[in-house]
């Protein structure tokens, strides 16, 4: 699978390896979205507050994101396929020991081993979808289905958490324990052995001072309320220095992790900021969603998944047909039109409250903001790995899956700080200033999805030309 694929004749053996590496890219997505509904349920078994509940989610985000960079690169060097394999073994086991956990901290650390298991497969998988096919309409095509499984998960995650938290909130962790395997026989079948390895070295130094860096700024907004200006400051400062300590190992070390110079492509910056966006905005508007929804008007788990079904359908029916969009007016048109559709579904929620209407805020809020990740996902995802070299496919992925999780864990703990900040006053304002934040978040997305918009693109002929309507 090493050799990309231009004819749009895809053989059996072929569309079995998509299914197998879309069906892993379900899974983490879906574990990212299916614990949301069980929270307030793991909160009450587990004795855990708010702020600290948080953390179910964050650990994977940050085990995920910190972690995505060296997974690409890890990709790259010793073989898409054996890092793709191994990695799934891992996610496997961690989903049977987080579904075991009685502690809330050890459930923590169980999320967090899931997330760097998920750090490797994510961007392997997507490194051989964009190996395998060649760029243009042939890779589009199959980045739409496999960013469609992707936004599918992470949307219908919700409405399956519902269904499996009536049970208990146990089988949202125990579920995807038999689909990892069945893809992990089937991947060993279908997934071509023998492709190329890079050349070069692991830079765990790099690994280490970008992940602290991720952590300590998280962790710092989280705590902000309940400690001293002087160590909030302190502690960004921290944060601040082990960033500029990783751009220096980056600049210095033989291999690095990251090869600064393709964040001087304007398409991939932009697609990164993109995705920090539309994925930390989402992750945040539905933590709220969720305490909302079930803690303050008192919903079930699986009423909740109800509510948030139809931006999950939508997602699932529209996101593979954005590939052939993408070709006939490029990604960044896509993506502002989502930008659009995302601030707007936000807005409609700023009219929360103890009777919310499901007809005029409820249900076209979900809907749009359904459209926004339909259409804006999948063209991130082609715009951010558009003209890179194959060699660098695995490092490309990997950027963009991190920005989208380490995006996700940051505007969380902000949304998390503003949501428990001052308790003793009315929770209706509380979530309204959590909501807005969101919005403000996918505002700046909107502005920057503008400056991407371009002449209607022409059909391109070169790489080059292609990179330049990506733009």
């Amino acid at each position: 699978m090493t050799s990309s694929i231009q004819d749009a004749r895809w053989g059996a053996r072929l569309w079995g390896a998509l299914t197998v590496l879309c069906a892993v890219v379900f899974l983490d997505a879906l574990d990212v979205s299916m614990v949301g509904v069980a929270l307030p349920s793991i909160q009450a078994d587990l004795g855990m507050s708010t702020s600290s509940l948080q953390w179910v989610v964050s650990g994977y985000v940050l085990g995920y994101g910190g972690l995505l960079l060296l997974g690409g690169r890890t990709a790259d060097l010793l073989g898409r396929r054996r890092v793709f394999l191994a990695a799934l073994v891992v996610f496997a086991v961690a989903s049977l020991l987080g579904g075991l956990m009685t502690d809330g901290t050890l459930l923590i650390a169980a999320r967090f081993v899931k997330g760097i298991s998920a750090a490797f497969t994510a961007p392997a998988a997507l490194s051989i979808i964009t190996t395998t096919f060649a760029e243009g309409p042939a890779r589009n095509r199959a980045l739409s289905i496999f960013t469609a499984c992707g936004a599918s998960g992470f949307s219908l995650g919700l409405v399956l958490s519902g269904l499996l938290t009536e049970i208990g909130w146990r089988w949202t962790f125990l579920m995807p324990v038999p689909v990892a395997l069945i893809a992990l026989v089937a991947g060993l079948r279908l997934l071509a052995r023998g492709e190329e390895r890079g050349e070069g070295g692991h830079d765990l130094f790099g690994a280490v001072a970008v992940t602290g860096a991720m952590l300590l700024l998280v962790f710092t907004v989280v705590e902000a309320p309940k400690v001293s200006l002087v160590r909030t400051v302190l502690s960004l400062a921290g944060s601040a220095a082990l960033l500029g300590l990783f751009v220096l190992i980056e600049r210095r070390v033989r291999h690095p992790l990251v090869r600064l110079g393709i964040l001087r492509s304007a398409p991939l910056a932009r697609a990164n900021i993109g995705l920090v966006i539309l994925f930390g905005s989402y992750v945040g508007f539905q933590f709220v969603a969720m305490q909302y929804f079930q803690n303050l008007l008192g919903w079930s788990a699986l009423q909740t998944a109800f509510a948030f079904l139809p931006a999950g359908l939508l997602v699932a029916v529209t996101s593979t047909k954005m590939g052939g969009l993408a070709d006939r007016f490029g990604t960044s048109r896509l993506i502002a039109v989502g930008s659009v559709a995302l601030l707007a579904g936000y807005a409609l929620f700023f009219r929360v409250d103890r009777h919310p209407s499901l007809l005029t805020m409820v249900l076209p809020g979900m809907i749009l903001l359904g459209i926004a990740f339909a259409l804006s996902f999948p063209s991130l995802n082609i715009q951010a790995t558009a003209g890179v070299p194959d060699e660098e496919q695995g490092l490309a992925s990997g950027l963009l899956n991190t920005s989208g999780q380490v995006g996700g864990a940051v505007v969380l703990a902000i949304v998390t700080a503003v949501l428990t900040a001052g308790t003793g006053g009315d929770p209706i304002v509380r979530f309204r200033a959590a909501i807005i934040v969101s919005a403000l978040f996918a505002l700046i997305g909107l502005g920057v999805a503008l400056t991407g918009v371009r002449q209607r693109p022409r059909v391109p002929e070169t790489v080059e030309e292609r990179v330049l309507e990506t733009a």
